[in-house]
């Protein structure tokens, strides 16, 4: 929010939107569902770290060597407490598209429409589907989402990040070399914040909103 020197109507309409989204009581059967992407960059040690002994620290040799990036896919139910997590090797239309439709399909099959907060990213609209899938299956698949976007530079308000934040402090060390201990390193983590049900509470409202940010109001 701190990238712009004002801010629009249409910035306003949908950060309020979202603001009186996440203000709704639960209700598993249009659950609002952020999701958000990570680049993560694999990186491997080229000698063997020294490991940690009583009295000495761990060392590590400062050279590495690169093995491309990774993409991760966050999806996160706030109020149910409940993550999707997915790594790919791309960021493409269809890797998104994909992501979705699994959590359309197949973790969220009893929803009558999933809410769904985004950031604008091109990859991020309808038509990602319509040039991944036949037209039968795209239709089938939008009729159930709902697109919430966040005001261009605004991801604040899409509480993704909130969840890759904790994600980048809890179980991503600085050297990942390689897509599968990557994974190895999710799984687990998803797996255990989910059977403890880890909420995201949000108290940021509109009232807040206006009291903080009228002053970067235009007509």
């Amino acid at each position: 929010m701190w990238c712009i020197g004002v801010i629009t109507p249409e910035y306003r309409q949908r950060m309020y939107r979202l603001l009186d989204l996440y203000e709704e009581d639960y209700d598993p059967k249009y659950p609002v569902v952020c999701i958000d992407e990570k680049s993560k960059q694999l990186l491997e040690d080229i000698r063997k770290p020294i490991p940690m002994k009583p009295g000495r620290p761990a060392k590590y040799d400062y050279e590495y060597k690169r093995n491309g990036t990774r993409n991760i896919f966050v999806a996160v139910e706030p109020k149910a407490g409940r993550r999707v997590i997915e790594v790919t090797k791309t960021r493409k239309k269809s890797d998104f598209a994909n992501f979705v439709a699994d959590l359309v399909q197949k973790e969220y099959p009893n929803a009558t429409k999933i809410r769904l907060v985004l950031d604008n990213l091109n990859t991020h609209f309808p038509t990602s589907f319509y040039e991944t899938f036949s037209k039968t299956k795209a239709d089938q698949i939008l009729e159930r989402i709902e697109f919430c976007y966040t005001p261009k530079h605004a991801s604040w308000l899409n509480m993704a990040e909130i969840e890759i934040n904790v994600m980048g402090k809890e179980c991503l060390p600085d050297k990942i070399g390689s897509e599968e201990l990557l994974k190895q390193q999710l799984e687990p983590w998803t797996t255990q914040r989910n059977k403890e049900e880890k909420k995201i509470h949000w108290t940021f409202t509109k009232q807040d909103a206006d009291k903080k940010l009228s002053k970067h109001y235009v007509a």
